[in-house]
């Protein structure tokens, strides 16, 4: 487990978390898996299994303010099927967008993914219009544009 603070538009500061799924309080596990259900299914109208069963394995990158879930994203490490890491699930509050914070997440998740797994490449499925917010951290794309529960994704890799 990694903490690092980061001072944000003068408010508190945002306290940085790595956590495998095991290493979780049960309530801190609940807090993340509600903050992402609002973000993917509720706010984006988008009916899918959030629960996807790679939790389980995955690294997850929390930011927290006053023990509050405020930021997340998880890393997928290689397997026999993908040989790369896969960041995925990055997600911000509504109030703490446009302050960075997903920037500097995906970030430490490639500095992460990098010394976890250094002979692998990093890729990630972005949203359609997050394509230049991912090309401006190094990502290019990699293939055709598909649908993923509705919504257009693109395949990008560093």
């Amino acid at each position: 487990m990694e903490n690092v603070q980061q001072k944000h538009a003068g408010l508190k500061a945002v306290e940085w978390h790595w956590f495998r799924m095991a290493e979780m309080q049960p309530e801190l596990l609940y807090d993340l898996l509600a903050f992402r259900e609002s973000i993917f299914v509720v706010e984006q109208t988008c009916v899918y299994q959030e629960l996807d069963g790679r939790d389980k394995t995955a690294l997850h990158y929390l930011g927290l303010r006053d023990a509050r879930v405020i930021a997340c994203l998880r890393l997928l490490p290689p397997t026999a099927k993908e040989t790369r890491v896969r960041i995925g699930r990055v997600a911000v509050a509504v109030d703490w967008r446009k302050h960075g914070l997903a920037a500097s997440m995906v970030r430490k998740a490639i500095d992460k993914a990098r010394s976890e797994h250094p002979r692998a490449g990093v890729f990630l499925d972005a949203q359609c219009y997050l394509r230049a917010f991912y090309e401006s951290l190094g990502f290019k794309v990699c293939g055709d544009e598909f649908l993923e529960d509705g919504i257009p994704h693109i395949p990008m890799e560093l």
